[in-house]
């Protein structure tokens, strides 16, 4: 197994270069557009800090390929190839962002032969830095992970988001699914804004269990490794095996509870990250995610 520590250590120094320039900016007024509903907002500082962290990546490896949150919105494919690749996420939580809310994170995943390697994810406001590299556990500024493992689904803190899809299908299917969990019954459900972060209380132990239809996998990516490292089990929200650009997962502190919440909630359609903006998952209309 190739040792991609050094750009694990580059990648998270970054990720604490970058957080200086969202943290100056979290406190002062933003200049806010609209991308793809009245609730998936960009802001100059997403654009800037992605923009540094490529710009820096380039410099170090000119050779490796870039997914970005804006990057895409900009225009750019998805294309997760055999080439190492940075998924970048430049600010997991623009609402939060946008009304000061403290939960706002920095994400960076980088696969290789579409197998992740490592996954970074930095809370800024908390200077929380989760990390995690394959096959060799799970971290929190340095300390080791775990999830809580938790088998009973009655006993669990189940974590989930309202996102951007706010057609009557999405929110129908967003609200009966936490009917059904409540009547589970689980102990609660709660929403933080930052799916990354949601995932990261699941492998911190702080949250059993995670689940959204329609975020992208650059919200997902590096927390999916850092459940997977802490003992967590990360899949598809049908219970098949998880995949980055399906825009459906499961994260859990378990098989049983993974595969509990598979069994009662349902997904909405909506376009692969990885298909052509014309494709829709089956045949459907397409569904922005956050």
């Amino acid at each position: 197994m190739a040792n991609w520590t050094d750009c694990l250590n580059f990648g998270i120094s970054l990720c604490k270069q970058a957080s200086e320039v969202v943290l100056t900016a979290f406190q002062q007024q933003k200049d806010v557009k609209l991308k793809s509903s009245p609730a998936d907002l960009v802001t100059e500082t997403d654009q800037r800090v992605e923009k540094i962290l490529i710009a820096a990546i380039r410099n170090r490896y000119p050779e490796h390929r870039f997914i970005g949150e804006e990057s895409v919105a900009a225009g750019e494919r998805v294309e997760l190839t055999d080439h190492p690749t940075w998924i970048i996420d430049p600010i997991d939580g623009t609402v939060n962002f946008v009304h000061r809310f403290p939960f706002v994170a920095i994400s960076i995943a980088f696969a290789v032969n579409k197998q992740t390697e490592f996954g970074i994810v930095y809370s800024c406001v908390e200077d929380k830095l989760f990390s995690a590299q394959r096959g060799r556990g799970a971290f929190l500024n340095g300390a080791p992970l775990h999830a809580s493992g938790q088998e009973d689904v009655s006993r669990c803190v189940v974590v989930t988001e309202i996102g951007a899809e706010r057609d009557d299908l999405a929110l129908s299917t967003l609200t009966s699914n936490i009917f059904r969990l409540l009547k589970l019954p689980v102990h609660g459900v709660r929403a933080l804004g930052t799916a990354a972060v949601d995932m990261c209380q699941v492998a911190a132990g702080g949250a059993d269990a995670y689940y959204h239809i329609g975020m992208h996998c650059w919200d997902i990516a590096a927390a999916a490794i850092i459940v997977k490292e802490a003992g967590g089990v990360v899949m598809d929200t049908d219970g098949s095996e998880f995949d980055m650009m399906s825009r459906r997962v499961i994260a859990a502190s378990s098989d049983a509870v993974a595969n509990r919440i598979a069994q009662v909630i349902q997904a909405f359609p909506c376009r692969r990250d990885d298909e052509d903006s014309d494709k829709c998952v089956c045949g459907a209309p397409s569904v922005n995610g956050v």
